[in-house]
């Protein structure tokens, strides 16, 4: 397995470019879906958030390739997106037609849990317009080699959202290696995204399909059985599976069948309740496991967003050279962060993710 060495920044607009679906958040707080009358209001997406953690925790330029519906509610994610500071040059508006036939914006109902009552989501974002992209449409030539990006980020939400956006991915992962930028893929599997599709079946099809075309693979434990067919020794019913090792040789199987992956990094999670969880993470480079030091009891306020938040800590780890080890330590520091404030998106800062790779405490600080 190759090292893994981005380009440097020299002669790159861009630390990160990352293609998905940013979709207006509505969080009923303490309270749940069904019952709530008001809602707080964030900005989310698998894809997007690893973009935007980059940007405001660890202040390095990325930009996103969306599209959202010309109308108040697209204009209220733009609006949250720029708080976040991601490039939205690659934006494409879509005309509204009035009530969303034809295309329309996405929205997520997302309630944290608590205790034994798990974080519920519900999404509404049927023939959006980011799932309506097609190849051609974007000049991805225009956004790897004229501009210049040292990693291009995408993942299984985005393929599962149509027929077209895996061949839109495609596209993009094809051209990011032609101009030598490095290619992460997260897995995140959801089952409401496929149950419709295909479910398991169609998206390990998509999954695989993709995979030849990935340097750096990124999942949970649930995900590299769901979406690529690994199966992990270890794993109950609960998918608990702490243990780096039980992942050893489900990550040299993936390595095997794909030698393009020069890293492959999952996290750890046993839930014991849907506010206290051990959290943990691995990576797999250059032959070594390297497992980042487990956090047994984590209390979290909102899961949503932690594998994400995990992600950026770990490609910044990558892009600054600074070793597997580090990155891995980086991603599940950022990754636990998250988990600590609302919305799916990081509120933490470069010296508190710092503090807490060191094994900082919690105390008040005034």
């Amino acid at each position: 397995m190759a090292d893994l060495k981005p380009k440097d920044r020299a002669g790159c607009r861009w630390d990160l470019v990352s293609l998905g679906e940013v979709m207006l958040r509505l969080d009923p707080g303490e309270g749940r879906i069904h019952t709530t009358r008001s809602f707080q209001v964030w900005e989310g997406g698998g894809e997007y958030n690893v973009a935007r953690g980059l940007k405001r925790c660890f202040g390095l330029e990325t930009a996103l390739v969306t599209a959202l519906v010309d109308n108040p509610v697209g204009r209220l994610v733009q609006d949250l997106i720029f708080q976040g500071g991601v490039d939205q040059s690659h934006l494409r508006w879509v005309k509204d037609d009035g009530v969303g036939r034809t295309s329309r914006n996405g929205v997520n109902f997302t309630e944290r849990g608590y205790g034994v009552r798990g974080a519920v989501g519900c999404s509404d974002r049927g023939h959006t317009a980011v799932s309506q992209l097609k190849p051609g449409e974007i000049d991805w030539d225009l956004v790897f080699g004229q501009q210049g990006a040292r990693w291009f980020h995408t993942g299984g939400i985005f393929a599962a959202l149509s027929e077209t956006t895996p061949l839109v991915a495609r596209e993009a992962m094809q051209a990011a290696r032609r101009h030598r930028t490095v290619v992460s893929y997260d897995l995140n599997y959801r089952p409401s995204l496929w149950k419709s599709i295909g479910g398991q079946k169609r998206a390990q099809e998509v999954n695989r399909q993709l995979a030849p075309l990935v340097d750096v693979m990124l999942g949970n434990e649930e995900d590299f059985t769901a979406a690529l067919g690994f199966e992990v020794e270890g794993l109950d019913e609960n998918l608990s599976a702490l243990d780096p090792q039980n992942f050893r040789r489900m990550i040299e199987r993936a390595v095997k069948e794909f030698p393009n992956f020069q890293v492959v990094a999952t996290t750890l999670r046993n839930v014991k309740s849907a506010t206290v969880n051990d959290w943990g993470a691995v990576c797999y480079h250059g032959g070594q496991l390297y497992p980042a030091a487990t956090r047994e009891g984590l209390e979290i306020l909102d899961r949503v967003g932690g594998g994400d938040s995990f992600a950026s800590g770990l490609i910044y780890g990558f892009l600054m050279g600074k070793g597997a080890q580090w990155a891995v330590e980086c991603g599940a520091a950022h990754g636990a962060l998250a988990m600590t404030t609302p919305g799916d998106t990081t509120m933490a800062t470069l010296a508190e993710v710092e503090r807490v790779m060191k094994g900082g405490a919690a105390r008040v600080a005034r």
